[in-house]
């Protein structure tokens, strides 16, 4: 094999593991040089566990010679999101006041992993509080998209999205409350998977109370990997029982065949018009499933435009008091105008936020989770954009409330979904300009494995690939020279 291990996809480097090809060492030693070469210019890993994950590359070594049993990640490296709980670092969610947050066990995610053989090179960056699309803090400092500097790499798991993309560990966690898997996935070219709620455990201990409704209900873990095959690789380990969520479900990673291969083509709700080069990346997916076999079928939905609606209503109305003391109280200028210009656009949307509304909210998100239910019997995969716009500009949600209503405008296909609580798997189709343009998939709940298959149709056929030097580092300019 002439690629540098770090360039394998985990698929490969797993098995090469298994069968005594490589060793674990060698993997992580290979992650770990690359990791020098670039995070300096990409800044997407803020803590490099070094002598840790060599420490434990070893010790899986140690298990494959021994015959022990190994786990489907058995000494491959991955990297961590820094608002989860991994034992001996700071779950700092990227905010100055908890720098020295340090937890003694790794969240039920993190666990999983741990448990599935994975080796830990690194935790990666987010956006103070994990609430916006820019990836940037005072803490930990910003995050660039390797593909384009002057763009966002996505937030709120840019710093995963672009460590995985550029080579720095074969699969990087992330969490998703509202796009904050499938955004950074799309803008830095790689596959992103939002589970099913209740499909991956998940609790922090560092929070000293559970989290409020929205996040209990529409806040999940899930991977972010260079391929669909690494993506479910990193589900299949995440999704082990784990009894400190109450929300998790045992549900199988596989169901039944499907009787008929359909797909919907969502293009618009009427929410934001839709960039041509969104909609060319549109209509080229629609055409791979044509050309694949499935019958495909444009459709209209204006249930996502009430869903989109909904969870600004919920999430950044209601719920939003409580984040935003702590916000007020421990945030930096950029998630402090940010928030006061999210909480000014949704104030445009709703003007009522009490306890009435919110119940109300909640009765009406289960209308339209049963209208979609009912829809994907019939489309077991539904197609959309991830945004309407190409990658944001950095620090647009900093401009002015304007400017702010046109990104959450653009943000409606994530955020729909994430309260309407089914799996979304986001998967790149283009390079318009030289950045990646990516669409959604959408499956019926649980049904991950169906979205991941239709995954594999658009990658089979786009011309993105990972992972890459970035554009803008010394590495990049020697390959090019």
């Amino acid at each position: 094999m002439s690629e540098e291990i770090w360039q394998w996809s985990a698929v490969q480097t797993a098995d090469a593991i298994k069968n005594g090809v490589i060793s674990s060492r060698e993997a992580v030693a290979s992650t770990l040089q690359r990791i020098e070469e670039v995070n300096p210019v990409v800044n997407a890993l803020v803590e490099v566990l070094a002598d840790n994950a060599l420490a434990a590359a070893d010790e899986a070594d140690a298990r494959r010679r021994a015959g022990e049993p190994l786990g489907p990640l058995h000494g491959v490296p991955v990297t961590t999101k820094v608002n989860t709980d991994q034992a001996g670092c700071a779950t700092t969610n990227g905010v100055t006041a908890f720098r020295d947050a340090v937890v003694d066990r790794d969240s039920p995610t993190i666990e999983n992993w741990r448990k599935a053989g994975a080796v830990f090179v690194g935790r990666s960056n987010t956006p103070a509080f994990s609430i916006r699309w820019f990836t940037d803090n005072e803490l930990h400092g910003r995050t660039r998209n390797p593909w384009n500097p002057e763009r966002t790499p996505g937030g709120s798991s840019g710093g995963a999205a672009a460590a995985v993309s550029t080579g720095m560990g074969h699969i990087a966690h992330g969490n998703d409350v509202g796009g904050s898997i499938r955004y950074p996935a799309a803008a830095c070219g790689v596959v992103g998977l939002r589970p099913t709620p209740g499909r991956v455990p998940t609790w922090n201990m560092a929070e000293d109370q559970d989290q409020l409704l929205a996040a209990q209900t529409m806040w999940v873990q899930g991977p972010l990997a260079r391929s669909v095959a690494d993506a479910e690789l990193g589900l299949r380990a995440m999704a082990a029982p784990n009894p400190r969520d109450p929300h998790y479900v045992p549900a199988p990673l596989h169901g039944a065949p499907l009787q008929r291969r359909r797909v919907a083509v969502l293009r618009d709700v009427g929410v934001a018009a839709l960039d041509p080069a969104v909609d060319a990346a549109i209509t080229a997916a629609a055409g791979w499933f044509q050309d694949a076999g499935y019958e495909v079928e444009g459709v209209q939905l204006p249930l996502f435009a009430e869903a989109w609606r909904l969870w600004w209503q919920l999430v950044q109305g209601v719920e939003f008091e409580d984040l935003g003391r702590l916000i007020e109280q421990h945030g930096d200028e950029a998630i402090r105008k940010s928030a006061d210009n999210q909480f000014a656009v949704t104030k445009r949307m709703h003007s009522d936020f009490g306890l009435d509304a919110y119940m109300r909210g909640y009765g009406r998100r289960a209308t339209l989770m049963r209208q979609l239910q009912l829809f994907l019997q019939d489309f077991p995969v539904l197609l959309t954009p991830i945004s309407a716009e190409r990658t944001f500009e950095i620090d647009a949600d900093l401009q002015d409330v304007d400017r702010m209503e046109q990104v959450i405008n653009a943000q409606w296909p994530m955020m729909s979904l994430a309260l309407l609580g089914f799996p979304g798997l986001s998967v790149p189709v283009s390079r318009g300009d030289g950045l990646p343009i990516g669409v959604q998939l959408v499956g019926q709940k649980f049904r991950e494995d169906v979205i991941l298959e239709a995954g594999r149709v658009i990658e089979a056929r786009n011309d993105v690939s990972a992972p890459i030097d970035p554009v803008f580092s010394s590495v990049a300019q020697a390959a090019r020279s």
